[in-house]
């Protein structure tokens, strides 16, 4: 879908490259000084803990844990910010500390860290409010990234033990709940016609003028 603000589009998408670049940054930094970033993770039911609800999206097990969620995170954020602009930040915030603190309460009790509580978060976020408004760019966003990262929805059920899947359910469910909390935050575009649209209503308004033209003739004098 090609934007109908490039001009918009641009800083959004760089400030979430920026980002990105941060994460990046930590893992090499963890890699290279052999730092235990795990334990900043979110431990659930723990004082100690609660911190990670804060630090636990920027923290990957691997390159290849932040590899994954990398392109979807970048792809859906700016989707976010770019479709969604009044409701994105609370948004992106409830997503964040939501799904931090349901792990907190109710998840196994391991380190649990990642950006896939955001990246699940804000998938079924974006495919639910394009389902709710019904207008035409939504919709078509709700589309592409289903298309990309459906698959993304089998993350919230339980499959590897060392997957945190509650990460993944309670991003999920934040992401529901902003959906329908925000679904009328931002105004609905302007319905767009085509030619063909407009020469039909054209057509009819024309039919409805001969139709009352002839029922006047017929009226007795």
């Amino acid at each position: 879908m090609e934007p109908d603000n490039p001009v918009l589009l641009k800083p959004i998408a760089i400030k979430v490259i920026l980002a990105i670049i941060v994460l990046w940054i930590i893992k090499g930094l963890q890699v290279t000084f052999s730092w235990d970033l795990g334990v900043y993770g979110v431990f659930p039911r723990s004082v100690d803990g609660l911190v990670g609800i804060i630090t636990a999206p920027l923290i990957h097990g691997s390159f290849e844990h932040l590899f994954s969620n990398t392109l979807a995170l970048f792809i859906l954020t700016t989707a976010l910010f770019y479709e969604y602009p009044k409701a994105a930040k609370w948004t992106f915030i409830i997503i964040y500390i939501g799904s931090g603190l349901g792990v907190w309460l109710f998840a196994r009790e391991s380190y649990h860290y990642g950006a896939s509580g955001l990246t699940h978060g804000m998938l079924f976020f974006l495919f639910l409010i394009g389902i709710l408004r019904r207008d035409k760019p939504a919709m078509a966003i709700a589309m592409i990234v289903f298309f990309l990262y459906g698959s993304m929805v089998w993350g919230v059920l339980p499959t590897e033990e060392s997957i945190s899947f509650e990460s993944h359910l309670f991003g999920a469910l934040m992401g529901i709940i902003c959906a329908i909390l925000f679904r009328k935050n931002d105004p609905k575009p302007p319905e767009k016609k085509y030619s063909w649209e407009i020469e039909d209503s054209e057509a009819e308004a024309d039919t409805d003028n001969v139709i009352e033209m002839d029922w006047d003739d017929t009226r007795p004098k």
